[in-house]
Formats: structure tokens, sequence, C-alpha cells
């Protein structure tokens, strides 16, 4: 009576007026059996007597939303129950005890029917044009966890993030665009379910169109679709954190959850038909594979057309390009992504890297593609905090690396500048710590970076040392003035507007615990970074986002630029080999508005001949803990290891 309504597409639970169409591609287990579950976790099997392509699939009458289900197979003698690759939700967190077995798959989470009816109210998508967009990197649970005015309930969830609190935090401070952490389902790793710990990030994804339900209180589907509502309703963007490099399947050995029962070609195999491990994780996606590049494809339309979402950021993005050992920014997988009419109209962030052979790409992404530019963060880091007068890279990086970006090409090849990240230290660990202290996490220090390039200014971790905090702060101002007035899309790590210090600990990926949880406990010098920083990115709309928008394409080479020394005679060649003080003046036009960076990474104060002509507006000083508003004229006296931003239209 139904084999007309029972179709191979789209893959996956597709509800309708008389029950829901079940679609999985399934080429390698030819006995697969959908399994229906009841209130009461009776089950019903079906046979999926239709096949195509692969793809075995029926309709079943009757079917509701809330629907758990999930897929019998074979599994070397034994029933495995496993998840829908295409599932759009979880019917409880997903956990289990090792060794994950075939018994004690029909206990973990299973696949749920979802409706996606919902009421968006009107609301409209932001559009952040890229050259106004600031980005906060926050992780859902952790950024509203322990904040006081935030009800208990809320605390930790979707709806926490769009309290009336969080909105109005977010609009003092200035933010644009929220990127969060992953909030894809996710299975913590074997070795940290041993420990009892959960990898806190979420960089282990499960089923890719499945939103996470440890942030939700009832409902995680209807819960993230409203944050994100009542974000867009403030004008804020969403930006997923989304892992498509390798799932939490792991390596030979590692959990069964649904690919590596359907099809083994889901990831790349070497001659000996082993997964490669370009990731770090034991097994990487194959995007030149039919089948996973169209998951992966389904999967980013289903976000931004169920969720609204208005761009993604593509951890260890140069998998995504790869074919085998080789990546090609040709690759069928950029090629799908431009062509998609839903897909090319939003933000695509890259991380351009991974571990494996021709893993760095930074700079060799195609057009539409923005990527995370690691050359800023240690260009600047270094220049700050470890006294590395490396000039002629620092002017590269704060000048929009177009060694690697060309101006040509920006707006949309803006790099996304970055001084912290979730990885690595925080801003206030920056200024706090030489060594990382990692022990927390169960691997006896030896795991997260080494190459820090912090400076902890004399005494390691927390001190009362009026003089150590004082040179900490200013450091800090140093590291995110670089940022905020520089060419490209500045990326702050949210809890860096809160001064956060995780103890020096710089791979916090399994701790959902107070040290990766924001800190909003009161605190004067806090307070008064977070609200320095809020006006900072207010003056960067005022006076950066014009100098970018007239510096990108065509228009690019018609204005001013001249690199000079603090007594205003120009830079020669020997000065690029290491001054400590010198100035970049840009001028629209010919007689057009004019901005002035004052650098001195000296240890002395520094006197500036200024440009001549009207007034200067200070918009910042470095070596001012407060953001005032005074003009000059004919000379500066900049202090030392600090720097200015002047201003005149």
């Amino acid at each position: 009576m139904f084999a007309k309504l029972a179709q191979p597409f789209p893959l996956g639970a597709t509800l309708c007026d008389q029950g829901c169409n079940f679609s999985i591609h399934c080429p390698e287990n030819k006995e697969i059996k959908l399994v229906l579950f009841d209130h009461n976790n009776k089950k019903t099997f079906i046979e999926l007597e239709n096949q195509h392509l692969d793809i075995h699939y029926t309709f079943v009458a009757g079917i509701n939303k809330g629907q758990v289900y999930g897929y019998q197979i074979k599994d070397k003698n034994e029933t495995r129950l496993i998840l829908d690759p295409y599932a759009q939700a979880l019917n409880k967190v997903p956990y289990y005890i090792e060794p994950f077995t075939a018994d004690r798959s029909w206990h973990f989470a299973k696949s749920v029917v979802v409706d996606h009816c919902f009421d968006w109210q009107g609301t409209t998508l932001p559009q952040v044009p890229l050259e106004e967009t600031i980005i906060f990197e926050t992780h859902v649970k952790g950024f509203t966890k322990q904040h006081p005015e935030v009800e208990e309930k809320y605390q930790g969830t979707y709806l926490g993030l769009c309290q009336p609190a969080m909105i109005k935090y977010f609009k003092e401070q200035g933010v644009t665009s929220l990127q969060l952490l992953p909030v894809t389902s996710c299975m913590s790793e074997p070795h940290l379910l041993k420990m009892d710990k959960v990898n806190y990030w979420g960089y282990n994804s499960l089923c890719f169109m499945v939103p996470e339900p440890r942030y939700a209180t009832e409902d995680p589907v209807t819960e993230m679709k409203t944050m994100v509502r009542e974000l867009h309703r403030h004008g804020i963007e969403v930006i997923m954190d989304i892992v498509f490099n390798h799932t939490a399947e792991g390596g030979e050995g590692g959990p069964k959850f649904h690919f590596k029962c359907l099809d083994k070609h889901y990831y790349q195999l070497d001659t000996h038909k082993n997964y490669k491990n370009h990731t770090g994780c034991g097994n990487t996606f194959d995007l030149t594979y039919q089948p996973s590049l169209n998951i992966v494809l389904d999967t980013l339309r289903h976000w931004v057309t169920n969720y609204k979402i208005d761009g993604f950021r593509f951890d260890l993005a140069a998998t995504l390009g790869r074919n085998g050992d080789r990546f090609n920014p040709q690759s069928a997988f950029f090629k799908a992504v431009a062509q998609d009419p839903i897909l090319r109209q939003v933000k695509l962030i890259a991380e351009p890297w991974d571990i494996g052979p021709d893993g760095y790409q930074l700079g060799y992404f195609p057009r539409g593609w923005n990527e995370c530019n690691d050359k800023f963060r240690d260009t600047v880091k270094s220049y700050w905090l470890c006294q590395e007068n490396n000039v002629k890279e620092f002017a590269t990086r704060i000048m929009g690396s177009r060694d690697l970006f060309s101006a040509g090409c920006w707006p949309d090849k803006l790099p996304v500048n970055f001084v912290s990240y979730h990885d690595g230290f925080t801003l206030q660990d920056l200024v706090s710590y030489n060594q990382k202290h990692n022990h927390a996490n169960g691997e006896n220090n030896r795991d997260g970076h080494g190459d820090n390039r912090s400076n902890n200014q004399g005494v390691e971790g927390e001190t009362t040392n009026y003089a150590i905090l004082s040179r900490r702060e200013r450091q800090k101002r140093n590291l995110m003035t670089t940022l905020i007035f520089s060419f490209g899309i500045p990326h702050i790590l949210a809890v860096d507007a809160l001064s956060h210090t995780q103890g020096g600990n710089n791979n916090a990926y399994c701790q959902d615990n107070a040290i990766s949880w924001a800190d909003w406990s009161p605190c004067k010098d806090k307070s008064d970074f977070s609200q320095w920083l809020a006006t900072m990115l207010e003056r960067r709309k005022t006076y950066m986002s014009p100098f970018i928008r007239a510096f990108s394409g065509r228009k690019r080479g018609h204005h001013r630029i001249h690199w000079n020394r603090s007594n205003g005679q120009p830079m020669n060649a020997e000065d690029w080999q290491g001054l400590e003080a010198f100035s970049l003046y840009l001028g629209l036009f010919d007689t057009g508005k004019e901005l002035l960076f004052l650098v001195n990474s000296s240890k002395i104060p520094t006197r500036y001949r200024l440009p001549e002509g009207s007034k200067w507006q200070v918009v910042c000083d470095t070596s001012e803990a407060t953001l005032g508003s005074r003009q000059v004229q004919t000379t500066y006296m900049q202090g030392a290891h600090s720097l200015t931003v002047l201003y005149r239209d």
C-alpha cells in the first residue's frame, strides 16, 4: 500500500503526513533491519525491502516525531544495533563502558525521528559584513555554567546562551558573531571513559546532524533553534565549529557506531585496507568517496536550512580537500560548496591544516573561504612576549598577511586573525605562565603544545606583585590592540574578555569543570579590562572597518602607506632588521581619513614626531589602563613596550 511512498532519498528518517521514510546507505551489510522502539523499549523489526545504489529503504505508516529507532546489523555472528548516520536527534546522552560490545550497543543512545517545524517569529539573518565581523569563540556549556544572572536551570545550556543577561553582555561587548565549539553530538574517546572524563570540547563527532544533548534541558532540537533565533533577534550570528575530518569511531579497534558497519570506505584507507590517520584520531574521513561527500554536504545544508546557522568553522580542514596524501584546493568538496545555492551564502572558515603529509595549507584555500591565521598568532606573540624583534614579519601580519592573502581578494579572503584559541593558553595565561600545567588531564603533562610563546612577566602563575600585574595587563592590551587594529577578521576567545585563567592548562579538552568554565566572579581589574576591550571593539568598528573596506579589492592601490622611524623619516633596509620604535601611517586616497600606529617594543619611552597637519585623536595607548579622549599634534611620547593608535579625518 505504501510502496510508492518509499524513496531512497533523502537518506535518514523523513516524516510526512502518512508516516516516515527510512533510508540508509549500506553496501557491506545486506541483512540490515530497521528497529523501532516503543516507550517500554519493546522492539519492532522491519525489513528494508527496497534497494537502490546500495541504499536500503522503506516507508512505515503511522510514525510520528519522537519515534526512537536504530538499525540491526550482523557483526561477526552477533547482532549489533547501530545509529543512523543521518539521525537528527538522540534519545539520550551517549555513554558506554569499555569495551563497546555488540550487546552494549543495544543499551547505547538511539536515533530519534524529528519534525523541524519551528516558529522563527519573523527573525532575519544578521548577515554581518566580513570587514565588520567580530568573532567570539565560546563553549555553550562553559560560558554560562557559572553566570550568576542566568537562572540555574539554564546555566550551561543552549537556552542559557540567549538569556537576557547574556544578550546584554554580548551587545555591550561588541560581539557580532558567536563561534560555538562543536555542538554536534559527541562521544568521548575510550581513554577518557577509562579515566571517567569527557571530551569537553566536543571534537569527536558521533552523528553530524544531531545537536549535542548535553546542552539541553529537555529538547536539544527546539532549544538550539531557540538559541539561534534569539541571538539573531539581536543581530548576533551563530557560527558552528564542525568536525568532518574524523568521527568518534576512531581507528582500528575503535568502537563501531555506524559508518564502520555500513561501509568501511567512508574513511581513507591505505593499501592494506587499514584506516589512514591524518588527524591524530585514527580514522580520516574520505571526501573523495561519494557517500562521504554526500553526508557532509547534506549535513551543512541541514544546519543552514533547519537551524539558520550563519557559517561554519571547519576543524582540520585540510582533510576536506585531501586525495590520499595530497591536498587539492580544486577538490570536489570545494567545488560542491561553491556551486551550492545554500552553502555559498554562509561564512566558511577553515583551520587550514591537519597533521598528515602536505597538511599545512595556510593561504591555499579557494576564494570564498576565510582561514585561521596562525602566522599572525605566532608572530604577534613572539613580538610582544618573547622580545623577538621580527619587524618585517610583524608588519606583514598587521597589514593583513598579504604574502598569503592578496588584498585584491578582500574582504572574502580576509584572514581570521587570533592570539588565543580554545586550544593553547588563554590570554591571561599567555602573560602569566612560561610553561604548560596540564597535570589535571591525566597524561603526566605530556599533552598540549610546547610552543606557547608566552611570558609570565617574572612569576609563574598567580601573584600579588603590583609591578608584575601591571606588566601583564599592558601586555594583554598590546596583544588585543594589535589584533583589533590589524587587517583581518579578529577572533577573540570569549573567556579572554573576562581575563579567565585555566591555571596554565593549554589543552583543557577534557576539563568539564571550573578550569574551563568562564569565571564571572566580580573583580575590578577584570571588569576594567572587559570594559576596555568593549570600547576598543567599538572603536575598531568606527575607525578600522572603513580602512579595511577601502584597502580591499580594485581600489586598494589608491591609498597612502608609509613606514617611518620615530623621528618621522622613512625606514630603510637596515631598519627592517630590528628597529624597536617605528610608525605605520595609513591614509585613504589623497586627502582622506588617516590612521597612525606608533609601535615601541623597546624598554624605554620614545618620542615620536607626528605627520604635519591638524590634530590627531588618540584612539588608544596601551601604556594606559584607561581609554580617554584627547588630541595631540606635533609629537607624542610613547611609553616603553607599548603602542598607540591615532586617527584624524
